[in-house]
């Protein structure tokens, strides 16, 4: 059986598309041919991105940059219409935008918090609420959260970023019924350990938190994951795709977890 994802002709926003596995995801998207704006705040990063999603072959495929503050109620707009304006509709948006910092919560104070909520609990919370009209008078829509495991697993050095994560866990599954009215599935996937360049920030803070090497922080992770390896930002990318295509037709209000097994509940 081959999985035929049909996704060739649709459009998606992909926040925090310059690098990581937003980069990856808006590369397999648009190699399915599907039309992509990326969003993120670094002009130029966006534009090496934009570069490198054009090198791959792709059935007529466009992508778009869009220089955004993810914070900013003006600049999610502006990332919505500007897509409207260039591709006349919007079927798949990809939240993945966030950048919490990690460190000692007694170190901390009020604007780490708000800091990682403004940006990714509330930027996730607007954009849906920017896209979701569009969809809905389409009566189709695909809309995936990359979240974390720090929302289903509480790590003591890393709470603004896993508070944000766990608000999203719940909103997810809780307007996924009020979506499913109009045909609009939302899912979320959490990734645990992955290989990108927030990866390498986060140990850092974390070794300076800890008082440790970072290559002591990079073992710790791998010896708590039962199958000793990193997520590849293309695994995500890949489960991603899957979520978005009709291949998943019946699956909303879900998480998946992709952790190499570290998740200890149920």
């Amino acid at each position: 059986m081959s999985l035929e994802l049909k996704l060739s002709g649709k459009t998606a926003i992909v926040t925090g598309g310059s690098a990581g596995i937003g980069l990856a995801t808006a590369k397999a998207l648009y190699s399915e041919g599907v039309n992509v704006a990326i969003a993120a705040r670094n002009q130029e990063r966006l534009d090496q991105a934009v570069a490198d999603i054009q090198s791959l072959p792709t059935p007529g495929a466009k992508v778009i940059a869009i220089s955004a503050d993810l914070t900013k109620a003006e600049d999610i707009e502006k990332v919505v219409s500007t897509t409207l304006a260039q591709f006349s509709q919007i079927d798949i948006l990809i939240n993945n935008a966030g950048s919490a910092r990690a460190g000692s919560f007694l170190e901390s104070t009020d604007d780490l918090f708000l800091d990682a909520w403004n940006l990714k609990l509330l930027g996730y919370i607007r954009l849906i609420r920017a896209v979701v009209p569009h969809q809905k008078s389409r009566g189709d829509g695909r809309i995936v959260n990359i979240v974390g495991g720090a929302g289903r697993t509480p790590r003591p050095n890393f709470l603004a970023g896993g508070t944000s994560n766990a608000a999203l866990l719940n909103f997810t599954k809780g307007i996924s019924k009020e979506l499913a009215e109009y045909k609009i599935r939302i899912n979320a996937i959490s990734p645990g350990a992955t290989a990108t360049e927030r990866a390498e920030r986060l140990a850092q803070q974390n070794a300076q938190a800890q008082g440790i090497t970072v290559e002591q922080v990079k073992a710790q992770n791998i010896q708590s994951i039962p199958l000793k390896r990193i997520a590849q930002p293309e695994e995500i990318a890949a489960l991603t795709l899957f979520l978005v295509s009709d291949l998943a037709a019946s699956i909303t209000g879900t998480e998946i977890i992709v952790d190499g097994g570290s998740t200890p509940g149920v």
